[in-house]
């Protein structure tokens, strides 16, 4: 199953495809993160779902949604990162950041600051230049740590 839902030869409607994608995905995420925390894990493992766009703020005339880069959601649990805060908004019709945008860039920040001692990797020289002068230098998202 995928979550192409374009409602098309090959896809889905938004309706059957939640239903086949949606709920199985949220009972996994709910039940990994309850393990992790009755394990003491919480602030070792971090859950981090994304996808590589988002879809469009319209259902199509079929019942389904299509690519939309514009957008898109993202999930992290566990790890360091806040609990239960929600950052960012969308304009009302889901179409754009109405509050600043965050890119995959930011993202992979934060999960370095929250995984490493962003300090202590200054100092590694087995690690690529590249990698630490991106992690030290691209901004983590701050309201989520």
């Amino acid at each position: 199953f995928v979550w192409d839902m374009h409602a098309d030869v090959n896809n889905a409607t938004m309706t059957e495809g939640m239903n086949y994608m949606g709920r199985p995905l949220d009972h996994a995420l709910s039940a990994f993160l309850d393990d992790i925390e009755q394990r003491g894990l919480q602030d070792k493992v971090m859950l981090v779902c994304c996808g590589e766009m988002g879809r469009t703020p319209r259902i199509n005339a079929k019942g389904g949604r299509d690519h939309w880069g514009g957008l898109a959601p993202l999930l992290m649990a566990g790890g360091g990162v806040r609990r239960g805060a929600v950052i960012g908004q969308s304009t009302s019709d889901a179409g754009r950041p109405q509050t600043e945008p965050w890119t995959i860039a930011n993202l992979l920040a934060t999960i370095y600051h929250s995984v490493f001692d962003v300090g202590q990797l200054r100092l590694d020289q087995s690690l690529p230049v590249d990698l630490v002068r991106h992690i030290t230098s691209t901004p983590p998202i701050a309201d989520a740590l």
